[in-house]
């Protein structure tokens, strides 16, 4: 489990989740709901750059999202 922060409008919204899966490619979250969460965004992982996200999926508690450039 890796804690992260979703990050959007230029910085003023943070909306805490969790990676349940991760690659190079994208990744799996949990948030508590998905409602106001934007297409794209950015995702902020301690220890790690941020990392711009695009929204493949949608379902109740989480997203999968594609990142724009490899994650590292």
């Amino acid at each position: 489990m890796i804690l992260a922060t979703i990050v959007f409008d230029s910085g003023r919204t943070r909306v805490d989740c969790v990676i349940r899966n991760l690659s190079d490619g994208g990744a799996r979250l949990e948030v508590a709901t998905v409602k106001n969460i934007p297409q794209s965004f950015d995702l902020l992982v301690p220890r790690h750059r941020p990392h711009h996200c695009r929204v493949a999926w949608r379902a109740l508690k989480e997203l999968g999202v594609e990142f724009q450039q490899p994650f590292n």
